[in-house]
């Protein structure tokens, strides 16, 4: 069950994300996280909640004897794209 939630979140967040690239690009998701206080806040709050995810993965990681940093990288580089695909990959 748990897992049919994960691949529900990637399915339906990567939607989102090819409809938010297709819509404004790229580089327009960057733009508009400057574009309201409020836009600025939920992106602070994503950046907080994944140097979090980060926090935990790296312990995690540790204690199951894989690399961390390649989940790390990936999280900045993708946001939650990455942490989700690790808890698919965690035994």
């Amino acid at each position: 069950m748990t897992r049919f939630l994960i691949v529900t979140m990637l399915i339906i967040f990567g939607f989102l994300t090819i409809i938010a690239i297709y819509n404004d690009g790229v580089l327009g998701i960057f733009n508009s996280i400057t574009h309201t206080y409020g836009s600025f806040q939920i992106y602070v709050d994503l950046v907080i909640a994944c140097i979090l995810i980060n926090i935990w993965i790296w312990k995690d990681a540790k204690l199951k004897n894989r690399n961390p940093w390649i989940w790390i990288i990936m999280t900045l580089l993708s946001g939650c794209f990455s942490p989700l695909i690790y808890l698919l990959t965690r035994k």
